[in-house]
């Protein structure tokens, strides 16, 4: 079933309010799971509902969370994200990233105490829009990722996101996981009864395996290359890297040592790290993009080893999945759409799809 954007947003919404969320979170987390789905990133929208519920009720969940500024100076600043969900405290981070760049040309900003806050790029996507460089990442609070050579879980799929403004071409912006895939996708992939392709998880024993409910079983995922022959080492080494700018520069904490360090503790304290760029503290007016056009360009004429696959730039699946979606409505598995109408009755909200 395919659902117009702003009908599932307003139901994201309703929910959202009858769980008590404030009005500004509300906005915030429903627009940006909105956006994931339109982008085609399904693992990160409206899929994750369910789980929010399940955390929600598990008490790992603050649906009134106080999101407040810890430390700030001109171009850096610490946002505590209260316990709730990561879509509010990373728009938030994202912004102010933004607004502080523009005035002193670079910025970052860390959030902590927060959760999942969905995908990466859309924040990114925010620095670009506004003509400048921006960088997001986040940790999660469950280990996935079996780094190169083990058979433990050691890390999330810890993404990336950066988007670049263009002067005439869309933004640049590549949103990845560091893992092979996320564990959305393998979600999605269970609700489809579709196999998973050969090298995207693996089972208890560590061999490759198929069945997406296995993966999600085992939740052991391979770094992005997938064997230590195709590079798997470098995925490793990126997660190693958001997890230092997420969790220990911030003071959220690393999953496989939180019970340790923090028996019993109520919340995850999931960490986000968020950065903008000004093209203008670098080069004169215009030159960034222009040069960028000039790159976009050439990678546009390059021949393509088989003429129905054209080389593409990152961040174009995504355009062109956002025109399909913004017409055609965004597709909810029937599966889905149960757990959401469930969810809405439960939660006192009208159920509106």
């Amino acid at each position: 079933m395919n659902v117009p954007a702003e009908k599932l947003k307003a139901q994201l919404a309703a929910i959202f309010r009858a769980w008590g969320m404030s009005e500004p979170a509300t906005e915030a987390t429903s627009r940006v799971m909105i956006a994931a789905d339109l982008r085609g990133i399904d693992s990160h929208g409206i899929l994750t509902l369910p789980l929010y519920d399940e955390l929600r009720l598990a008490g790992k969940l603050e649906m009134k969370a106080e999101v407040r500024i810890m430390a700030e100076s001109p171009v850096t600043a610490l946002i505590d994200g209260g316990g709730g969900l990561g879509h509010y405290p990373a728009d938030m981070a994202m912004k102010l990233a933004i607004d502080k760049a523009a005035a002193a040309g670079l910025a970052a900003v860390g959030v902590r105490n927060s959760n999942h806050y969905g995908a990466a790029g859309v924040y990114a996507l925010q620095a670009a829009e506004r003509g400048l460089i921006g960088i997001a990442m986040t940790n999660v609070w469950t280990s996935s990722m079996v780094p190169t050579r083990g058979t433990r879980a050691m890390f999330g799929t810890n993404p990336i996101a950066f988007a670049a403004p263009a002067a005439k071409n869309p933004p640049f912006c590549l949103d990845m996981s560091t893992a092979t895939v996320a564990v959305g996708k393998l979600k999605l992939a269970a609700i489809r009864h579709e196999p998973l392709p050969r090298g995207w998880a693996l089972d208890a024993e560590g061999r490759p395996t198929e069945d997406p409910k296995v993966a999600l079983l085992t939740r052991r995922l391979t770094p992005l290359g997938g064997t230590a022959e195709l590079g798997s080492h470098k995925g490793y080494g990126l997660a190693a890297m958001v997890e230092i700018l997420c969790a220990m520069l911030t003071g959220a904490w690393y999953a496989p040592t939180r019970e340790r360090r923090h028996p019993g503790a109520k919340h995850f304290n999931v960490g986000h790290f968020f950065m903008a760029i000004s093209p203008k503290a670098f080069r004169g007016e215009g030159e960034f993009e222009l040069d960028l056009d000039d790159m976009i360009d050439a990678l546009r004429t390059v021949p393509s080893a088989d003429p129905a696959q054209p080389v593409l730039v990152a961040g174009d699946p995504e355009r062109a999945v956002i025109a399909e979606r913004e017409k055609t409505g965004i597709p909810v598995p029937e599966l889905l759409l149960g757990e959401i109408r469930s969810i809405a009755q439960k939660s006192g909200a009208e159920a509106m799809i």
